[in-house]
């Protein structure tokens, strides 16, 4: 019996809603069976242990052992190759929980959708959760990948079982539950790539059983594919559990697919090193074609032309090569993927044809870049040198028109002979000016000798334009031997003339250097003659005085020296007259006139009496002044000690420790007395402040008090005697009222006087603290804060002395208290908590009684009636403590 019939050509049709239905059928079946649930679990244990094992442990009951979740997490790992997250390793069930929920999120992140299956059911050994936690791994990662012929997973399984097993007779694979009962199907597939394994023609379809076992014997021994399957329950099960057979059936595909991938690898490999060849032929072709191109060094004439140059370059930097990189990459990277393939697959390494080598190829691209830097450095230095001829040639041209420009008309100022019709003035100015020329003629020379410099520069360095450069050159040459020539001759031709006229020019130069110095200092005179003056005491009107004498005493000398001057001039005239010289008298070295001169002498003289009266007038007021300033000086040296005196005299009385307060009040009286009658002392010396301040004065050297100081000093004192007696009679009326003795009040004075440390009468809050602790109180903070509210209520930080003595006799004193006038009110309205105006009137004299009835608010309590008033409420508003 042949096995494959050769020719034969086996097509199965089946209605798929048919295939569908029955399916169902057979579900509905199988659910009241218990048989699927043995199929799967052995198969689904046995493919789990051929995965676990490979990290050398497996599973005994598959509903137990994944409770836990770690070898859950385990069989993931093998089969994805991925790392889970790190699992929990406490035996509390939350941790097992944990565990298996990290390993369905792993599936759920492959893109599996998890219908009714919880981390709790697997934990629990839940055994149809478990088995189908199971199932939807197999799927995900040993069907689902599986593709023939654009089907995919059990399909794509399925079409390649029919394709595999389709030349064999007796196998017809519809499905994966029927078609497998006889084993000839799996027979089949071993033969069909082991044929060595299997002698397929003596297979009896009767023994369904024995076939089954050959079948899966063979395929655990050669195959390594584990026995997941009991013959007996797959031929005496109605329908054997699909996924069983589908999970057994796909560890036949992945084992023999291999075969089928190996061509698959082969022929990409082989596409890669096509690919390889092509991609470094093209590259090495376009080095060879750009090498050339960069190695020529011929240079251009214009910067234009290298600068085209130098863009064609970088038009290859960026354009061009960029791409031929990438291919180089991706060329070396497909090189080294390629081995790598190789070597996975155990094939021999990949060599390229010859010169094609990766390190041929990065042979010649270092070529290239070692000709591209030579490029490039040749591209910028001839651009430099370019730069460098273009940058002469604009210099030569800038100097050459500089020189040109200066030069122009240069020729025919030195041919003129405006000399001859000139004054030794005009000779000597034209000689300097000729001079400045020469000078300027001299520096001239330093561009002349550039200018032929750069010109010889620009010849060697074989400049296009170098023969209009030339012809430029020379020309400016010849025009500056020229000038040199013409320079002399002029020079020599205003020498002569001016040693002509030197004679007259020397007087003029004598006139102009004594006449200029006596007209500035008659113009000086002048001015000082006339300047306004302002003195402040007798002994500035005196210098000024003095210096007026001595500037009358050099009056003869400076007549004696106008005289000279004036002789000059006429010796001038006198030698224009003899030589009959054509050239004006007019002075050219100076701007003063003998007119001039004579009017300024004359103004001179006219002002000096006149500075005489108004020094001598000046000096009479200071007099005066000086007379005030003793006068003011003399009374408020008197007033400003006598104020003074009197301030202490106060100070001293207010806190003086003995004596009654009435006598310190007669003491006070009579300072306040004598200050009254001491007013007309002030206001006599505003009277002589009033004169100073209309004469102008304003400093007095005899006094250091100014009327200001006499002012503040006066206000000062009425203001602290008139303070002082208010004090001392506050003192009184708070002694009287209270019932204390003077023993008492000098003995607060005393304290206040001790803890008084700067001696101004107050005392800070850190001194009334001190106090208060030397007088036995004890002190908390709370109670320190109660007592500064009533001695500095408005919190200004010091104590008064006033407002010591209201402390000390309410701590002191016997006072009465709210408390004791709402009693004695209680006594007149007869316990009553309300009292009536006719009570009150007849209690009270009739003036009293009409205050409280005027003061005392309505009665609104309990019992109230018409016209009661509230007692209670008045009383408290005496003491300040309530609101009325």
């Amino acid at each position: 019996m042949n096995q494959i019939e050769p020719g034969v050509q086996y097509n199965y049709v089946y209605d798929e809603d048919e295939y569908m239905i029955q399916e169902e059928e057979w579900d509905r079946d199988l659910l009241l069976d218990p048989a699927w649930e043995k199929q799967q679990r052995k198969t689904f244990t046995a493919w789990c242990n051929s995965h676990l094992r490979k990290a050398g442990t497996q599973i005994e009951n598959i509903e137990e052992d994944f409770r836990n979740g770690l070898k859950l997490m385990l069989l993931l790992e093998v089969i994805s190759g991925e790392r889970l997250p790190k699992p929990d390793r406490g035996k509390m069930r939350f941790h097992k929980i944990a565990n298996v929920n990290k390993a369905l999120d792993y599936i759920a992140s492959k893109g599996v959708k998890l219908v009714s299956i919880g981390a709790e059911e697997i934990v629990d050994g839940n055994v149809k959760m478990t088995l189908g936690m199971i199932w939807t791994i197999i799927l995900r990662f040993a069907i689902q990948d599986i593709s023939v012929e654009e089907t995919s997973a059990k399909e794509g399984l399925l079409l390649w079982c029919q394709r595999k097993t389709a030349p064999y007779r007796n196998v017809n694979i519809q499905n994966f539950h029927t078609s497998w009962k006889d084993g000839l199907g799996l027979c089949a597939l071993i033969h069909r790539h082991r044929p060595d394994l299997i002698d397929y023609s003596k297979l009896n379809k009767d023994d369904p059983i024995g076939n089954i076992n050959l079948a899966m014997e063979i395929a655990e021994k050669h195959l390594d594919i584990p026995k997941m399957l009991d013959a007996e329950d797959i031929v005496n099960t109605p329908k054997p559990d699909e996924r069983a057979i589908m999970t057994y059936v796909s560890c036949f595909y992945h084992a023999f697919a291999g075969a089928e991938q190996v061509l698959a690898v082969n022929q990409e490999n082989e596409r890669l090193m096509e690919e390889y060849e092509r991609l470094a032929s093209e590259l090495l072709e376009w080095i060879r074609r750009t090498i050339p191109w960069l190695e020529n060094r011929t240079p251009e004439k214009t910067m234009q032309a290298m600068q085209k140059k130098l863009e064609d370059f970088r038009d290859y930097r960026r354009k061009h090569k960029p791409p031929k990189v990438q291919e180089k990459c991706q060329l070396e990277i497909n090189f080294n993927t390629l081995q790598t393939k190789l070597r996975i697959s155990n094939r021999p390494a990949f060599m390229p044809s010859e010169g094609k080598m990766v390190s041929d190829i990065a042979g010649a691209w270092q070529r290239l870049e070692q000709a591209e830097k030579g490029y490039e450095e040749w591209l910028l230095n001839e651009i430099r040198r370019l730069e460098r001829l273009e940058h002469l040639a604009e210099k030569f041209r800038q100097k050459a028109s500089t020189h040109e420009t200066w030069a122009y008309g240069k020729e025919q100022i030195l041919l003129q002979k405006d000399y001859e019709s000139a004054s030794l003035t005009e000779v000597r100015a034209l000689l300097r000016k000729h001079e400045a020329f020469e000078s300027d003629l001299a520096a001239h020379q330093d561009r002349v000798e550039q200018i032929a410099a750069i010109a010889q520069e620009l010849n060697e360095l074989d400049y296009h334009d170098a023969v209009n450069v030339n012809d430029r050159c020379q020309k400016i040459c010849d025009q500056w031997d020229r000038l040199g020539t013409l320079t002399q001759k002029r020079r020599e031709a205003l020498e002569r003339m001016e040693k002509l006229l030197e004679t007259i020019d020397q007087l003029h130069l004598e006139f102009a250097k004594r006449a200029a110095p006596f007209n500035n200092w008659m113009e000086g005179a002048m001015e000082d003659l006339q300047d306004m003056f302002i003195v402040h005491s007798i002994e500035e009107i005196q210098s000024l005085i003095t210096a007026h004498e001595q500037f009358k005493a050099t009056l003869p000398e400076a007549d004696g020296e106008r005289q000279s001057i004036m002789a000059i001039q006429n010796e001038v005239e006198k030698v224009i007259q003899s030589y009959n010289i054509r050239i004006s008298s007019s002075n050219p070295y100076s701007t003063v006139t003998m007119d001039e001169l004579r009017t300024k002498w004359d103004k001179v003289k006219q002002l000096v009496p006149i500075r005489d009266q108004s020094l001598q007038e000046e000096l009479a007021r200071q007099h005066a002044n000086e007379r005030l300033r003793r006068q003011f000086a003399a009374q408020a040296n008197a007033i400003g000690p006598w104020i003074q005196n009197k301030m202490e005299e106060i100070a001293r009385s207010s806190i003086q420790i003995t004596g009654a307060l009435e006598d310190q009040m007669n003491q006070l009286k009579q300072y306040e007395h004598n200050i009254i009658n001491y007013k007309n002392n002030i206001d006599k010396l505003e009277g002589d402040h009033q004169l100073i301040q209309e004469a102008l004065v304003f400093d007095n050297k005899h006094t250091n008090y100014t009327m200001e100081h006499i002012r503040v000093g006066w206000e000062l004192l009425l203001t602290t005697i008139a303070r002082t007696i208010n004090e001392v009679e506050t003192q009184i009326l708070t002694r009287d009222a209270k019932g204390i003795t003077q023993e008492q009040m000098n003995e607060f004075r005393a304290s206040f006087n001790h803890f008084d440390r700067r001696k101004n009468g107050l005392m800070d809050h850190e001194d009334f603290r001190a106090c208060l602790i030397s007088m036995g109180y004890d002190l908390g903070e709370a109670e320190f804060a109660r007592i500064m509210t009533l001695v500095d209520p408005n919190g200004q930080g010091t104590v008064t002395f006033q407002s010591f003595i209201d402390f000390m006799t309410r701590e002191t004193a016997d006072t009465d208290t709210a408390e004791q006038v709402i009693a004695s009110f209680r006594i007149l309205a007869s316990d009553k908590p309300y009292i009536l105006a006719e009570e009150l009137r007849r209690e009270l004299p009739p003036d009293q009684a009409q205050y409280c009835i005027k003061r005392m608010p309505a009665y609104s309590g309990p019992g109230s009636v018409p016209g009661a008033l509230d007692y209670a409420a008045f009383s408290s508003a005496l003491y300040g403590e309530s609101d009325l």
